[in-house]
C-alpha cells in the first residue's frame, strides 16, 4: 500500500506546470492547491468547519510548535492531528527546520521566507554572536539544540527525532528534517548546510522506512541550496535519487530570484511525484510557482494579513483599518463570492478592526483564505481548460495595476 497516489491530469503547455490529484488516506487534494496553515493545530481565529467552507482541502501544522505544546505524544494519544483538531481531510506537518532557522541564524533579525537581497540590514553573520541577539538554536553535524521559546527548556532535535515527532502527530504528508538558510549566506556556508541537509534527508528516510508509519504517511524530501544554481541543481539531483514520496522546495528566498530557483529544481525533480513550495503564498508567487511545476503551497500570510486588516482584493491589497472605509457599505471585493463579501460591508469590518473586536480577525482571515485558495483553483481550472494564460492575464491586469 502506498501512502499517497499522484495522478497528473493535464500539463500546462510550454511550461512545467500541471493539474493533478494527490490521494491520501484522508482524502484527495486537487493540485495545484493552497495548503491552509494551522501552526498549532488551529487555523488562527477559524473553526475547521469554516476552513472547509472556504474551499480548503488540506491543512499543515507545525512540528516544532506541537512538539513543545501540547506535545506530540499527547496528540498521538488523542488519535492524531485529524481527530485532535477535528479536521477530517488530508493533513501535513513540516519538519521544524524553518523554525530552527528562525531561532538560530535569523533570530532577532525578522527574516522571513522572502527577503530583499539588496537590504544591508538583513545581512547575516552566521558564525558571529558578538553584539547580536542571543540565539535560541545551535546547529551541529547530527542535529540542532535549541531552547524553547516558551520556557527556555533545552531540546535536541535530530532527523530521527523530527520523524518520530511527525509519526506521533500522524499527518498524511510529513517532511524530512532540513536546514533552512538565508539567501544572503556566503557560498561556503550554503555548501556546508546543503551537505547537512542531504545527510539529514537520508537519515530521515531510513528512520521513516524502518517504522510501520511508512505505510500510511508519505515522506517528502526537501531541496535546499540558497540562490546558487549549482547548489540548487545538486540538491535536486541528490534528493530525487532517494525514495521519497514527493518533494519540498525550501529556503528563505530573495524575491528577485525565487522564480529561477524554482525552475532549476523542478526541471530536475521527477515529474511523477508532487512538489511543495514551502512558505510561499503571495498571488504573484503562486502564479509563478504553478507555471514552474509546483503542486502545493503553504503560507501564513493570508490569515496573518487578515487578522491585521490587510485584505486581498481583485484590485490589490487594502488596509481595511483606513478611515476611508468607515462609510463604505460595499463588500471587501465586489468580485468575491465568499461569505464575508456577500454578508458584511467594508464599513463594518473597518469598525471591527479599529475596535479590536475578535470577529474582525475571523472575517479578515476567512476572506483572505477564500481569495487565495480559490485563485489557485481558478488557475488549476485554467490548466485543465487550456486557458491558463488568459486567467493569469485577467487577474494580474487588475491586481497589479
Amino acid at each position: 500500500m502506498k501512502p499517497l497516489e499522484f495522478k497528473i491530469e493535464k500539463d500546462l503547455e510550454g511550461k512545467l506546470g500541471r493539474a493533478g490529484t494527490i490521494t491520501t488516506p484522508h482524502g484527495a487534494i486537487h493540485t495545484p492547491a493552497f495548503v491552509s496553515v494551522g501552526t498549532k493545530a488551529t487555523v488562527k481565529a477559524l473553526t475547521m468547519d469554516q476552513v472547509k467552507s472556504l474551499g480548503a482541502e488540506v491543512v499543515l501544522a507545525n512540528t516544532y510548535h506541537l512538539y513543545l505544546q501540547p506535545g506530540d505524544e499527547r496528540v498521538k494519544k488523542f488519535g492524531g492531528l485529524q481527530k485532535f483538531m477535528n479536521w477530517h481531510g488530508p493533513t501535513m506537518t513540516d519538519s521544524g527546520g524553518f523554525q530552527v532557522f528562525s531561532l538560530g541564524a535569523a533570530f532577532g533579525k525578522q527574516i522571513s521566507k522572502v527577503v530583499s537581497i539588496t537590504d544591508p540590514s538583513q545581512l547575516l553573520s552566521e558564525r558571529s554572536t558578538d553584539g547580536e541577539a542571543p540565539r535560541l538554536a545551535t546547529i551541529g553535524a547530527d542535529g540542532v539544540s535549541f531552547r524553547s521559546h516558551l520556557d527556555g527548556s533545552l531540546h535536541y532535535i535530530t532527523p530521527e527525532k523530527s520523524i518520530e515527532i511527525q509519526h506521533n502527530l500522524g499527518a498524511d504528508i510529513i517532511f524530512a528534517f532540513d536546514e533552512c538558510t538565508s539567501p544572503q549566506e556566503e557560498l561556503r556556508y550554503q555548501e556546508e548546510a546543503l551537505e547537512r541537509t542531504h545527510r539529514w534527508a537520508k537519515k530521515s528516510l531510513e528512520y521513516h522506512k524502518s517504522k510501520d508509519n511508512s505505510h500510511y504517511q508519505a515522506l517528502f524530501g526537501i531541496v535546499q541550496g540558497g540562490r546558487d544554481e549549482g547548489l540548487r541543481k545538486r540538491s535536486a539531483e541528490y534528493i530525487s535519487s532517494l525514495d521519497f514520496d514527493g518533494f519540498g522546495i525550501g529556503g528563505s528566498f530573495a524575491k528577485e530570484d525565487m522564480e529561477t530557483a524554482v525552475k532549476w529544481v523542478n526541471e530536475i525533480l521527477p515529474k511523477e511525484k508532487p512538489r511543495h513550495l514551502l512558505g510561499i503564498g503571495e498571488p504573484e508567487d503562486l502564479i509563478m510557482g504553478i507555471e514552474n511545476g509546483v503542486d502545493l503551497f503553504d503560507c501564513v500570510a493570508p490569515t496573518r494579513n487578515g487578522r491585521g486588516g490587510t485584505l486581498y482584493t481583485s484590485r490589490g491589497k487594502i488596509n481595511i483599518r483606513n478611515a476611508d472605509f468607515k462609510e463604505d457599505m460595499g463588500p471587501i471585493d465586489d468580485e468575491c463570492e465568499c461569505e464575508v463579501c456577500t454578508t458584511y460591508s467594508r464599513a463594518y469590518i473597518c469598525h471591527l478592526m479599529r475596535a479590536h473586536e475578535m470577529l474582525g480577525g475571523t472575517l479578515g482571515s476567512m476572506h483572505n483564505l477564500y481569495f487565495i485558495i480559490n485563485l489557485v483553483k481558478r488557475l488549476r481550472q485554467g490548466i485543465i481548460d487550456g486557458n491558463f494564460d488568459e486567467v493569469k492575464k485577467v487577474f494580474l491586469s487588475k491586481y497589479t495595476s
